[in-house]
């Protein structure tokens, strides 16, 4: 596998790196601490990044790439500093499938005693949330008061277990997985759908398998609504390219319910944020690449104008 290098516009003499332990609900898990040579001013920014659904690490490692160590170097060396951490779920991914796994607990907990960790070191704590770290992230900030803003890269807005049918029908067309395939998750979705779900539904029967408590919590929380209480500015980046939350299928939503919000919609990127041309399709994440600068560039020039 080739390895993972620096992104162009990261320079690592801009910034050091301290590994560090999160502890919450009785569990810990590893991070990186990252802080610039020469930290933004005033007032001093920090982000805490959010990886998405699936038992990623801190860097948010998917073959040769790691978005999220893109991301962090990329923003420390513009003085701004990050802190990211491996998942609950990276190093013991057989929780996925444990009864009572929820998004909730998988994200929350940690992610507060990160915002908490990182507000020490700078005035503002902002959270940088991807994929399903973007759904999560006004749930976070809602319960946090130390979260003064968020950015939602591909946060979706769509239920999960619907997206997941419309994302297996599009592999199919590109010949990525079988036809069947569609047809199984439209019966698991249904059964998210029924209003029999209950704790006891086998996993077997539902998305991923993944257990029944993960489609319940799922089901009661409404992403854009929890984000539309919030009393922070709010930053929603979306790629172009990106198949699994899409510009037409998840992105209205953010613009209907977040009149305020600055979005910005980055045309060659696919979901994790690296550049292409042409359809995206799963080949894009065997292929090495990096987070496509104007991303960075967009938050490193979004967050000192929310601090104001």
């Amino acid at each position: 596998m080739t390895a993972w290098t620096p992104p162009p516009y990261a320079d690592p003499a801009a910034f050091t790196e301290q590994d560090l332990v999160l502890e919450a609900a009785n569990q810990t898990v590893p991070g990186t601490l990252t802080l610039p040579s020469e930290p933004s001013e005033p007032p001093t920014i920090g982000v805490v990044l959010l990886a998405g659904g699936g038992p990623f690490d801190r860097d948010e490692t998917a073959g040769p790439n790691k978005p999220l160590k893109d991301l962090a170097w990329g923003l420390a060396t513009h003085g701004i500093a990050v802190l990211r951490f491996d998942k609950l779920t990276a190093n013991r991914p057989e929780a996925m499938a444990a009864p009572g796994y929820t998004m909730t607990a998988e994200y929350v907990p940690h992610a507060i005693a990160a915002v908490r960790a990182l507000a020490e070191h700078v005035d503002r704590v902002f959270i940088v949330g991807h994929s399903m770290g973007g759904k999560v992230a006004p749930k976070i900030a809602a319960e946090e008061p130390l979260v003064a803003g968020l950015v939602i890269m591909a946060g979706d807005t769509q239920p999960m277990h619907h997206s997941a049918v419309r994302v297996m029908r599009y592999l199919a067309e590109t010949g990525a997985v079988p036809p069947e395939t569609v047809d199984a998750f439209q019966q698991q979705a249904e059964a998210v759908d029924d209003p029999g779900l209950s704790a006891e539904t086998p996993s077997t029967h539902l998305p991923f398998g993944m257990p029944a408590s993960f489609w319940l919590d799922l089901r009661e929380y409404d992403a854009v609504a929890t984000a539309a209480k919030l009393d922070v500015p709010i930053l929603v980046l979306q790629g172009g390219r990106d198949y699994q939350i899409t510009v037409a299928d998840d992105l209205p939503a953010w613009r209907d319910g977040l009149p305020d919000a600055t979005i910005k919609i980055l045309e060659a990127d696919n979901h994790v944020f690296i550049p292409g041309t042409g359809p995206s399709t799963v080949a894009d994440y065997a292929v090495p690449g990096h987070v496509d600068p104007e991303a960075v560039n967009t938050i490193v020039t979004w967050l000192p104008s929310a601090t104001r």
